[in-house]
């Protein structure tokens, strides 16, 4: 943890949604590494701690570089939270697979299709559970990522739709490869040819904080082959809409209604398949998933 880093720049908050609905700095992560600058535990920042939507958009704008995604993760590993009794898996070990997320397996026929276009086998144990439990800050059954881990011990090349289960296995199996869902749609031919001049599109924001400066180019060529326009801001952060985050203190409505804000547009295409049936309350035009194209 680097919060003695910070300088109080201010910079996160450019791109914080937290900051954007609230205005309660305290609930920044200026906010949370001043005071642990003065000595305040994570019992004093209980809330502050559990406001965070964990969009990474304030990483790639701090100066200084401090790790603040992990920094709240051990914020939250600092407090009494509930067990979570989850049994190690008996995962198969694959070279290639798709590990689809909770929201994506919701949808079978979605699901089946973008494995069929990827042409990549779709995980039986693709980590939700350690997701949660690393977003809340749980503990999970004794063994579970080690099992997890090891269902990938042969892994070339993983397609996560998690961006916060992506930041971990690129830690844990630094010898595969491991991209997003939305990058590795957005780079087939059959996909980016549907995409239109008309379209505006969603990157989830997660995955591509984490992976900043290299996912900059990835769009700024997609954006420039397809003419599109995105939910990225002035400063080249995603906006989020926060509809997979566990934190309350964001409405993801309000978020997507400013995205949408000023926009001529006629579809919404989304790589986070939870901000579907967001969209689809804040407008009247199509709204569909990479996916779906």
């Amino acid at each position: 943890m680097e919060f003695s880093s910070c300088h109080g720049c201010s910079l996160c908050l450019l791109s914080c949604p937290v900051w954007r609905q609230t205005r309660d700095v305290r609930l920044t992560p200026h906010g949370r590494a001043k005071a642990l600058q003065h000595g305040a535990t994570a019992a004093d920042l209980q809330a502050s701690i559990a406001s965070c939507t964990l969009c990474g958009s304030c990483e790639p704008a701090c100066p200084e570089e401090i790790p603040l995604v992990d920094m709240i993760l051990e914020l939250r590993r600092q407090q009494p939270i509930q067990v979570a009794e989850v049994p190690p898996g008996n995962g198969t070990s694959l070279e290639n697979a798709l590990l689809a997320g909770e929201a994506l397996r919701r949808d079978p026929e979605r699901l089946k299709r973008i494995a069929s276009l990827l042409d990549i086998a779709v995980a039986a144990d693709d980590g939700s559970d350690i997701s949660q439990a690393l977003e809340c800050g749980a503990a999970l059954a004794s063994g579970r990522v080690s099992t997890f881990r090891s269902s990938f011990r042969n892994a070339r090349r993983l397609v996560v739709a998690d961006g916060l289960l992506l930041r971990k296995l690129r830690e844990w199996l630094p010898e595969a490869r491991v991209v997003s869902l939305g990058e590795a749609l957005s780079t087939l031919e059959a996909v980016r040819a549907r995409l239109r001049a008309t379209d505006l599109y969603v990157i989830e924001p997660r995955a591509f904080h984490a992976d900043h400066a290299r996912l900059v180019r990835h769009y700024d060529g997609l954006i420039k082959a397809r003419n599109l326009k995105t939910n990225l801001d002035l400063q080249r952060f995603a906006v989020p809409t926060c509809a997979s985050s566990a934190a309350k203190r964001v409405d993801p409505l309000d978020q997507a209604r400013w995205i949408l804000d000023g926009r001529a547009f006629e579809r919404v295409v989304v790589e986070d398949a939870a901000d579907c049936a967001v969209f689809a309350r804040v407008t009247d035009r199509q709204v569909l998933h990479i996916g779906d194209l």
